[in-house]
């Protein structure tokens, strides 16, 4: 591993709140980050997204809605791991959609693509309204800037783990 950092920035912007992990990315693209953090908005370009996971990252930070029964803009984060199933398995039971963003078949592809173990983070925010419509709501809204800083400090964590590991 090369102690890259993947920021993804998911959700499909025509449907109210989901486009919060695409606002996220645009605003964390804005910022100044360190040369081995790449930020892209993947929108619902799951298979996009499995192809650049398995080019060798250590983290992937995915920053999308998360429906966990909370209010409105709380945001959580998430150790999200593969599925158990062998690849094959994988594949024979699971409906694929190339234009779809399902975490857990992008995650399984990485075992068919060959690809190593990256540490998968989720920052996700509780929606009020995935209703067609292109605006998020006032408090998916009010939590975009708390969710840029919390993925700033996951990508300072990163960085700090990489130079522990450097030093053993």
């Amino acid at each position: 591993m090369t102690g890259r950092v993947l920021v993804a920035g998911v959700g499909n912007i025509f449907l109210g709140d989901d486009g919060f992990g695409v606002e996220v990315a645009k605003r964390l693209a804005a910022t100044d980050l360190p040369s081995w953090v790449q930020v892209a908005d993947y929108g619902i370009s799951g298979m996009h997204l499995a192809y650049d996971l398995a080019d060798g990252y250590e983290t992937a930070i995915l920053v999308d809605t998360a429906q966990r029964g909370e209010a409105p803009g709380t945001l959580t984060v998430i150790e999200a791991g593969r599925p158990a199933e062998p690849a094959g398995a994988f594949a024979q039971t699971r409906m694929f959609d190339a234009h779809g963003m399902q975490p857990d078949v992008v995650l399984g592809v990485l075992d068919m693509l060959g690809a190593s173990s990256a540490r998968v983070l989720v920052v996700g925010c509780e929606p009020a309204s995935l209703d067609y419509g292109m605006e998020l709501s006032e408090p998916v809204a009010k939590a975009v800037d708390a969710a840029v800083q919390i993925v700033m400090d996951l990508i300072a964590e990163s960085a700090d783990k990489t130079a522990s590991s450097a030093e053993e």
